[in-house]
């Protein structure tokens, strides 16, 4: 017998995620070194981290051997403070990708269904299959989300809808109006799951009006991250804003502790360093523009973004990521994400984003 039996087919079913490629594995890989490696495959701040998480994360070092607080009192306050909600609206998570997976663990069984939309994160499958429940994949118009596909693949047994805007990893956007159709045309009981972790890249016009929309649906969750935006990747740091009945079951099902002191303090800084957040909305518009025409000048074609990244079709995607990863600029290829002549690449600096454009010139003349 293989251990493997043991576990239900719904686990043993699943392919795990596999994220972007580290810069250490690469380097050993090559024989570089780290520091001649460019990644702009995971979406990471190239401004690194704001300023005043890392000096409020020098200054708690000593609590370290003590419990981080389970309820996350100060955390949820300043989130409180800044998004304009009450503490018992909120669910922290060890990053977005745990606020996901604790809706699904909170609300769907094996006898429910999920619907969300192809070219979507992949967590949105995973969390479904680990549960047992049925995934629905809705097809995309192009790759633009299609909500009335969405709302039209909804079936009695749908207990849950996954939708992303702007969306990963395609950085299309979703005009709100839309998404505000779908929660008017869904049954109450189909929770809406709205992930928003590259909101902030959004510009002042279309920055989300979600969360004034919970007191009328209270069906809708709402998950945001400091991973990216923020620069707090390495500590892991996301929330909900639901609903208090929906909030309130979903910390039952949260582990305690599951957000570290160290990630909780450097939050409590970053979410009102409102003075990075918009350099780094700065850079990554100005760095858009900068690999869009790059990419146009080479005759690619892109999906236009919202979001700190942008999804190139360069055709024979796995042989160019071969011949970027050997020039040292690690991107993302998406055939997992069911498109296999597309690379996603995160916007760096300015200087990075040349050094892409070069390498991308490059990789594609080579024989």
């Amino acid at each position: 017998m293989s251990m493997k039996d043991l576990a239900p087919a719904n686990v043993r079913g699943i392919s795990p995620y596999v994220p972007g490629k580290p810069i250490s594995e690469t380097a050993r890989e090559l024989g570089l070194k780290e520091a001649d490696i460019l990644k702009m495959a995971s979406n990471e701040n190239p401004l690194g981290s704001s300023p005043k998480a890392i000096a409020a994360l020098r200054g708690a070092l000593e609590t370290l051997a003590y419990y981080p607080d389970g309820a996350g009192f100060d955390l949820k306050a300043v989130i409180s403070r800044v998004f304009g909600v009450k503490p018992e609206n909120l669910v922290l998570g060890n990053g977005s990708n745990d606020v996901l997976e604790l809706s699904a663990r909170s609300f769907l069984t094996r006898d429910d269904s999920v619907v969300f939309a192809r070219h979507a994160f992949m967590v949105y499958p995973l969390v479904t299959q680990a549960i047992g429940a049925r995934s629905i994949e809705v097809p995309t118009r192009g790759f633009e989300t299609d909500i009335d596909a969405l709302v039209a693949a909804v079936r009695p047994d749908t207990k849950m809808l996954f939708v992303a805007n702007p969306n990963n990893p395609t950085g299309t956007f979703t005009p709100w109006n839309d998404l505000r159709s779908l929660l008017e045309r869904v049954s109450p009981r189909v929770l809406v799951v709205l992930d928003e972790a590259y909101g902030e890249y959004l510009p002042p016009e279309l920055r989300s009006p979600a969360l004034e929309w919970i007191a009328r649906f209270p069906n809708l969750i709402v998950s945001r991250t400091l991973s990216k935006a923020y620069g707090l990747a390495g500590l892991r740091v996301g929330f909900a804003i639901a609903h208090p009945e929906v909030a309130e079951l979903m910390n039952r099902v949260r582990q305690p502790f599951n957000v570290n002191q160290l990630a909780m303090v450097a939050a409590c800084a970053a979410l009102e360093d409102f003075d990075f957040i918009e350099k780094s909305r700065s850079v990554n518009a100005a760095g858009l523009v900068q690999i869009g025409a790059g990419v146009a000048r080479l005759g690619l074609e892109v999906i236009p973004s919202r979001t700190n990244f942008i999804t190139i079709r360069v055709g024979a995607a796995a042989k160019i990521y071969e011949r970027l990863l050997a020039a040292g600029v690690i991107v993302r290829p998406l055939a997992g994400y069911g498109m296999p002549e597309h690379l996603r690449v995160t916007v760096g600096t300015a200087e990075q984003n040349a050094r892409f454009l070069a390498s991308l010139e490059a990789a594609l003349a080579a024989p």
